[in-house]
């Protein structure tokens, strides 16, 4: 076959123009946008090369094969890119479909750039399925690369229409997940599947969509009202990251703490009374670079990427206002995640503690509360970035170690004059080592009196000065010295060497 320029135009424009009329139509009325539009909105201008446009192209009505992928630059910095066509075949993979995607994520890999994924996809084509499902270069290829270019490079999904089936394993499979409301969703089987196989009656959105995986699931990671949104976080996301693991993040200019902070007023006095941890972190950090993960989720964790003094931290903090910031199996999968993302791409942690410790009770212990505090401490440990531990109110029981305390190899323990380190709280503590002398004591003002001197005692037992003393602190900070503080010590820990242990890996409490 050969092609003038006309008929070479021509097929050019076939392609690029994606599935019929009436498909455009009907996403426009959900507010979708082209695939094409997404990738132009997110990239430079002018800086889209892609591959594989004529891929089917001798088949009728399959275009691009309904994906479109290539490399470009977002900020002036390399990426690679696929994007789901949902107005062909509703974006359903065909075998070169998934021959595309494989290709561009092995470019990404081999090329160390970050790997953007724009999903709007119903799955595997089932009429196609003996080509693209089962073979060494069919859609599990896709999960295997994913999957080894994890930690190597930046993975990052907006997803802005289903990721049906096998196909839900692509955002899974990435750093952090976007969802646009109302649209995106994912899932393993249909609700008619679900029906069929189990007999529930449900609905896409009511088990797969944007507010239950952002919310309830922890697999979606930001909750986007409309697509720019999604495409916003993809680029706000990366900006924080550098290309390949064997990269520093990219600094930005130096800023100062927002001027209104006052981070001892913060704070109560009293450990009964909750605060939001997420105040306390924009006012410690360079003005509006807090960028939150997983704000709808496991909401007694925060976790987000910042800067201080231009210079990327992740940080981990526990929240007071969502169930007294106590840790539960959500948390404890939220921060370990977070913590390995952060090791992976040389972003040093920065742990501010404000912990009761783990919670208790049948119910967490049938969760495997214990397998998923040991994950935790797992990737606490293994960290080798620099670490610092803040103590702002308490460090109690094993939520100590869960906040990276003494015992692993912080760059520092740093307390705040608010700061109590303890196995547990006073009033806990008299409880269990007093109850009985407690209860034998009839009057009621005596019984108070024991107890308040007991309280006494221990709270002198346990004095943050004691314990700068005794070297478990390393320093005591006033909160409007904390931020100087953190920026000589991360500054002075750059350099540190990163080898944590003799071995190829260790065994997860997964």
């Amino acid at each position: 076959m050969t092609l003038d320029g006309e008929a070479l135009e021509q097929l050019r424009k076939r392609a690029k123009a994606g599935g019929a009329d009436k498909y455009h139509a009907a996403n426009a009325a959900k507010g979708k946008l082209f695939a094409r539009e997404r990738v132009a909105l997110l990239v430079d201008e002018g800086s889209f090369v892609e591959d594989g446009l004529y891929a089917n192209a001798l088949a009728e009505g399959l275009p691009a094969d309904g994906v479109v992928t290539g490399t470009a630059t977002i900020d002036g910095r390399p990426v690679c890119l696929m994007a789901n066509d949902s107005t062909v075949k509703a974006g359903s993979w065909g075998a070169r479909t998934v021959e595309k995607i494989i290709r561009i994520i092995e470019r990404a890999y081999s090329t160390g750039v970050p790997m953007v994924y724009l999903v709007d996809s119903a799955g595997a084509r089932i009429t196609d399925q003996v080509e693209l499902f089962p073979g060494r270069r069919g859609a599990g290829k896709i999960f295997w690369n994913q999957v080894r270019a994890s930690g190597s490079i930046p993975q990052v999904c907006a997803l802005f229409g289903p990721s049906a089936a096998g196909g839900a394993y692509i955002p899974a499979f990435c750093d952090v997940v976007a969802m646009v409301d109302g649209n995106a969703s994912m899932y393993l089987g249909s609700d008619r599947m679900v029906e069929m196989v189990t007999g529930e009656k449900t609905t896409l959105e009511a088990m797969g969509g944007a507010k239950v995986h952002c919310a309830e699931s922890g697999v979606g990671h930001f909750l986007c009202k409309t697509e720019a949104e999604a495409l916003d976080v993809v680029r706000r996301y990366l900006s924080y990251l550098p290309a390949n693991w064997q990269q520093q993040p990219p600094t930005a200019p130096a800023m100062e703490a927002p001027e209104k902070a006052d981070l001892a007023a913060l704070v109560p006095a009293s450990e009964r009374q909750a605060f939001d941890m997420r105040r306390y972190v924009k006012g410690l950090l360079d003005e509006g670079s807090f960028f939150e993960l997983q704000a709808l989720w496991a909401k007694e964790l925060t976790i987000g990427f910042g800067r201080l003094n231009g210079e990327v931290v992740g940080v981990v903090g526990n929240n007071s206002m969502f169930k007294g910031g106590v840790l539960f199996v959500d948390s404890a999968d939220k921060a370990s995640r977070f913590v390995q993302l952060c090791d992976a791409f040389n972003v040093p942690l920065l742990f501010l503690s404000d912990v009761p410790g783990f919670m208790v009770g049948s119910a967490v212990e049938k969760q495997g509360i214990i397998r998923h505090g040991a994950k935790m401490i797992t990737a606490i440990s293994e960290a080798t970035v620099p670490k610092i531990c803040v103590v702002v109110r308490k460090a109690y029981g094993a939520g100590l170690y869960a906040m990276a305390g003494p015992g692993f190899e912080p760059d520092a323990t740093i307390a705040l004059p608010t700061a109590k380190i303890a196995v547990m709280g006073a009033e806990a503590a008299v409880n269990a080592v007093y109850a009985n002398k407690i209860a034998a004591i009839e009057d009621e003002a005596e019984r108070a009196a024991f107890v308040t001197a007991k309280r006494e005692e221990y709270e002198r037992d346990i004095d943050i000065v004691r314990l700068a003393s005794e070297l478990v602190v390393d320093a005591i900070v006033e909160p409007h010295e904390l931020r100087a503080e953190l920026i000589r010590r991360f500054a002075a820990a750059c350099g540190k060497e990163r080898h944590f242990s003799r071995r190829r890996h260790g065994v997860t409490p997964v």
